[in-house]
């Protein structure tokens, strides 16, 4: 490993380096590493994970912070000697530090209070004050106030302008209308007409020279402000690329390079802010410099969920897309890695047509296949239509997720598409969902309203916004309640009135919502053998012959134990 990066740990190994509290020697050790953005938690991650909540329990100070949500992670590692324990990270800052007592060190320590990057920020806020101060100068200023008076004096004058020309073009019209006028009350009508043309834009120019006069007084001040604007644009560029240059991460083949080569190289774009201050790359970088092969690793939240976001406590999460796949994609190379998890459906494919006729075919599908051909998940429901039928236009009207079953719906060439699109667009087919929920929703039916978008950082999982999102609505009932697995779940019936990406899985998890996951979402709550979201039935009438069709896919075993 690189000597600079060993030089740069100010602590010995063995103050990060953790022992299991519990003997472990028992625990068989992981054959490969997990894939950091699709796992189930190794044993022994879930074990160091409930020890690092411990160790946050013993201290009052960071309780209360991390209460408020954050992300830790761990590694769990073997050492030359072949002892086995693990390190613990946490993202971003904790009690105002990027150091902490027994967690491991960032890849690079930027945060010292005389080092560069805190006197070129103090720099850059001092800009920020001075351009504040100016405009608000240029916002009170006496030119300002001058200004805002002459145009809304400008605006008073040419609105009653019009106002008047509008009357007069109102009594021409009539008299025009009447049928009196000769030849020269005709020519006296149009010169009035174009007089009061003409004395408007006379007017109107009168009042901007007026106005560009004010305006130069206030150049000056705009000069300085744009000038600063630009010197702050420079110095937080400048910075960024310091900062991104100086964060060095190795990987397991010995290799070494900064965020900016692996962005560039990766995607061809400048790190994001944050980039490299997550958990995991923190974790790899303590891990490769001081010779401890990686086993596996974890991240899991603290605390309560980010405003929107659906985050809870206890639960693992894939690292992040926007910040941390290019560097992990860098940082594990030499590591032999696991796939992405794909839950994919026990035995085979078993899918049952459960409604046909010329010009539309609906299945019962399988969960764990996907509905249309996609990069992962082998042959999707419109490809084994397609195969059975022997027909290449058959394509799925609407969309399950690759984890649930039920009723799937698929057109039978472009104008049954056509029509059965304009269907569900109009919201005129009737959908309901049976789901597992793990736990108990605090009233028994209702209906939720969330607004939904792209969690863009982190595809595919979505987000409350309720500034940006799309309108999604949802409507509940629980069935029952049932005890399962030691703990209270609950069978509700969804009837989603808008049919938004995850929209069940994110009104079901979010605190906003039911704030009770649905059983085996691995994305919005904690997996199981499968998720737990049917679509049971399917209503419409028909677009060809108008008659109410009524498609109902029976309910799985695996739910009817519960």
């Amino acid at each position: 490993m690189a000597d600079s990066m060993k030089r740069r740990m100010s602590a010995t190994a063995t103050d990060f380096l953790h022992s299991f509290s519990c003997d472990v020697t028992g625990q068989e050790l992981p054959q490969r590493f997990n894939n950091p953005f699709s796992y189930r938690p190794h044993a022994l991650c879930v074990l160091a994970a409930g020890e690092v909540r411990s160790y946050i329990g013993r201290s009052e100070q960071l309780k209360a912070e991390v209460a408020e949500g954050k992300m830790f992670g761990v590694l769990v590692v073997r050492t030359p000697q072949g002892r086995v324990g693990y390190l613990m990270a946490f993202s971003g800052l904790l009690g105002g530090s990027s150091m902490q007592p027994g967690f491991v060190p960032p890849v690079f320590d930027f945060l010292s209070p005389n080092g560069y990057f805190k006197q070129e920020e103090g720099r850059i806020s001092q800009l920020n004050r001075r351009i504040a101060a100016l405009e608000h100068e240029s916002r009170n200023s006496a030119a300002a106030l001058e200004l805002a008076s002459l145009k809304h004096e400008m605006e008073s004058e040419l609105a009653a302008m019009r106002e008047q020309m509008r009357e007069s073009k109102l009594r021409r019209d009539a008299l025009r209308a009447g049928g009196a006028l000769d030849s020269g009350g005709e020519a006296a009508l149009v010169r009035e007409s174009q007089f009061q043309k003409a004395e408007l834009k006379r007017i109107a120019a009168a009042w901007k020279e007026r106005i560009a006069k004010c305006e130069a007084a206030a150049v000056p001040l705009e000069k300085e402000i744009a000038q600063l604007k630009d010197e702050r644009k420079r110095a937080s560029a400048a910075l960024q690329e310091w900062l991104f240059t100086n964060f060095r991460v190795l990987n397991a083949e010995g290799g070494e390079k900064d965020l900016l080569m692996i962005f560039k190289e990766f995607r061809g774009v400048l790190p994001p802010a944050g980039a490299g201050e997550c958990a995991a790359p923190k974790l790899l970088q303590y891990a490769y410099t001081n010779g401890y092969k990686p086993l596996c690793m974890a991240e899991f939240w603290m605390g309560a969920s980010p405003a929107g976001e659906v985050r809870r406590d206890g639960c693992f999460y894939g690292s992040c897309k926007s910040k941390c796949e290019p560097i992990l994609d860098f940082m594990l190379r030499g590591i032999d890695v696991e796939p992405m998890n794909i839950l994919q459906h026990p035995g085979g494919r078993e899918i049952k047509v459960i409604y046909e006729d010329e010009y539309i075919i609906a299945v019962d599908k399988p969960w764990g296949m996907l509905s249309a051909p996609g990069i992962v998940g082998g042959e999707s429901v419109q490809e084994y239509l397609c195969r059975i039928r022997g027909n290449n236009d058959i394509v799925a009207v609407h969309r399950l997720d690759m984890a649930t079953s039920g009723v799937l719906v698929a057109a039978k060439g472009g104008e049954a598409l056509k029509r059965m699109q304009q269907l569900f667009a109009g919201r005129k087919v009737g959908k309901e969902y049976i789901a597992l929920l793990d736990g108990v929703p605090r009233e028994q039916c209702g209906e939720i309203a969330l607004p939904l978008s792209a969690d863009y950082a982190n595809r595919p999982l979505q987000i409350v916004d309720c500034a940006n999102g799309k309108e999604a609505v949802t409507r509940y009932r629980v069935i029952e309640t049932v005890a399962s697995a030691g703990r209270e779940r609950s069978l509700l019936s969804f009837v989603p009135v808008t049919g938004r990406t995850h929209q069940l899985r994110v009104h079901a998890a979010s605190s906003m919502g039911l704030d009770t996951p649905i059983v085996g979402d691995e994305l919005y709550g904690t997996a199981a053998e499968r998720l737990m979201l049917h679509a049971l039935k399917v209503e419409f009438e028909h677009p060809f012959t108008h008659c109410r069709i009524n498609i109902h896919a029976a309910l799985p075993e695996e739910f009817r134990g519960q």
